[in-house]
């Protein structure tokens, strides 16, 4: 950002969170800008109280003095409320700006029954949890919700989603602002919605992987989606629908829920499984049946979580000969050993070894958080982005 004289408190604040310049005489190197200006600016963000001053850093003189004020976004001036939503299940959180888990429910929610239900009842879980965590509707500076779903971002409505019957074109944001007004009197709180597997994706990496730059996650569950985050951001498509690797076709005759014959979510999904498993006699309804019965050490469901593993990791070979990514991350109701084994046995025959020399093909790091906690992460990487940090700095008059 040298010789940008134009830095705005907006930017100053990325370089703070982003820990590239947490000083003031650190700030005015990065920026051009004078001592003066740079402290007007700071100011900006001490008032709106998103700013504070930590311990002293080093001395850079050799002739020694007082040591430079380091500066640190302070977390604790508002929390984030985050929602992930499965098919029949769901869970909610609030969550500090720095993504620390203060409170959280889960519980059945269906998808199925609708959006009105589905949301309505959301806003009711969000006012309960925040009287848990203690704190104010008022404090909330945003909500963040995962979806089942491919998901426009411009707009935040799913697109055609298979698995959420009436929630296509559906004003999800509206909906949850007004929800959530009704059950705690705080009115105009921002929405963001996204795909669960790019949230999923965007919290893992955020939270272990920061380093590397092509990270791919694929969740199987009733349903498969995979989450694609590049260069640090999630990589959507032109309309949401990258990652939606369930629909790709493996030439079988299995109908799918969208509609078609041959998706390989037909046949390899949580779904897929508890299906065959009905079929046979063993009750299984669900991606989530299928996890309590691999959790049991049920064989049949583990020959067949297998057999899907292998089903996927024939398609992740063109997966990762396209994206070369760094880290392969499985996630969702059967990524266990029976299935990662499966995924491993045909991935690493199929694909080139230029594009898995490299490659770690590893489980999920925070298990059914990970929503949860990249849902979290997108509301603060929007809301204190340097331009939208300025209109909302701007909205509180400082």
């Amino acid at each position: 950002m040298s010789g940008r004289t134009q830095a705005s408190a907006g930017d100053l604040l990325e370089l703070v969170r982003s820990g590239r310049a947490t000083t003031r005489g650190a700030l005015q190197q990065a920026t051009g800008l004078s001592r003066a200006t740079v402290g007007q600016r700071l100011d900006r963000l001490f008032r709106a109280g998103w700013l504070r001053e930590g311990a002293g850093g080093p001395v850079d003189s050799p002739l020694g003095g007082r040591p430079s004020i380091t500066l640190e976004f302070d977390d604790a001036h508002a929390v984030v409320l985050a929602a992930d939503l499965d098919t029949r299940h769901a869970r909610a959180a609030v969550l500090s700006l720095t993504g620390e888990l203060l409170a959280e429910h889960s519980g059945t929610l269906v998808i199925e029954d609708g959006p009105d239900a589905v949301l309505g009842e959301l806003g009711r879980w969000f006012a309960e949890l925040l009287e848990k965590a203690g704190h104010r509707a008022g404090e909330v500076c945003g909500i963040g919700l995962a979806v089942p779903g491919p998901v426009d971002s411009d707009s935040g409505r799913v697109v055609q989603p298979p698995m959420m019957p009436g929630w296509d074109g559906y004003d999800i944001r509206g909906h949850l602002t007004r929800s959530f007004a009704e059950h705690t009197g705080a009115t105009g709180v921002p929405v963001l919605v996204d795909n669960d597997a790019n949230l999923m994706a965007y919290g893992e990496q955020r939270t272990s992987y920061a380093d590397c730059s092509a990270f791919v996650l694929v969740k199987v569950s009733t349903g498969i989606g995979a989450g694609v985050v590049v260069g640090g951001s999630i990589y959507r498509g032109i309309d949401g629908g990258a990652g939606d690797i369930g629909h790709i076709r493996v030439g079988a005759e299995a109908l799918c829920r969208c509609g078609s014959y041959g998706c390989l979510a037909a046949v390899a999904s949580g779904g897929a499984v508890a299906r065959q498993l009905a079929e046979t006699g063993v009750p299984a309804a669900s991606g989530s049946d299928v996890r309590d019965l691999l959790t049991s050490g049920h064989p049949e469901a583990a020959a067949l979580a297998r057999d899907a593993g292998r089903q996927v990791g024939d398609v992740l070979a063109t997966v990762v000969t396209l994206l070369n990514p760094g880290v392969l991350m499985i996630a969702g109701d059967l990524a266990g050993t029976p299935f990662l084994t499966g995924v491993r046995e045909l991935l690493y025959q199929r694909a080139l070894p230029r594009s898995t020399a490299h490659l770690d093909v590893v489980t999920s790091r925070l298990g059914e958080r990970a929503g949860l906690v990249g849902a979290g992460a997108l509301v603060v990487e929007y809301l204190y982005a340097p331009e939208r940090a300025e209109e909302r700095l701007a909205a509180l008059g400082v």
